[in-house]
């Protein structure tokens, strides 16, 4: 798959990019999603598993990451797909940034992309985001890509140790 943004490339991930994501995780971008310093650790299972999903393409499975690259230098700076959420039976997004790239609405850029891509693709009803009501940029940038707040309550995520406060937010097919 591959998406083309006016500044960005949205495209299926390959061999390499775990690297990139290995030098985010060092920094401490990716903390929140489960990937912390000791990544590189464990990068050789995780892309293994991150490329077979990928070609199963089946959001329901587990996720589907998508590299996001700037087209201007070629350089990673993120990604963006969906996971299946078993508790609740619904898709979310997910997406995050390198350090170095926030704040510069990359992020932003390509879930706006990612969303059409996705009702296109798939035939889900609607798609959630997840966020932690403490990420107050990650929920700032659903909303910008038009999501809409549902509820605000505690829960427990995979890589979550105990209950934190949740925002969580829904765009459907018929309202993108």
């Amino acid at each position: 798959m591959e998406i083309e943004t006016d500044r960005l490339i949205i495209r299926s991930i390959i061999r390499g990019d775990e690297e990139k994501y290995a030098k985010m995780a060092k920094d401490g971008s990716l903390g929140e999603i489960g990937f912390d310093e000791h990544f590189s650790d464990w990068m050789e299972d995780w892309i293994k598993e991150a490329l077979e999903l990928t070609r199963k393409d089946d959001p329901r499975e587990d996720y589907i990451p998508c590299t996001i690259v700037l087209k201007s230098t070629g350089e990673v700076v993120g990604n963006v797909g969906c996971t299946y959420y078993e508790d609740t039976g619904k898709v979310g997004i997910c997406y995050f940034a390198g350090a170095e790239f926030r704040r510069k609405g990359y992020i932003s850029e390509a879930v706006k992309a990612y969303v059409p891509y996705f009702f296109e693709k798939y035939n889900e009803p609607e798609i959630m985001a997840v966020i932690l009501d403490s990420n107050t940029p990650s929920w700032k940038t659903a909303e910008k890509a038009g999501f809409l707040l549902s509820e605000t309550k505690m829960y427990k995520d995979i890589y979550d140790k105990e209950e934190e406060l949740y925002r969580f937010y829904r765009i459907n097919r018929i309202s993108h």
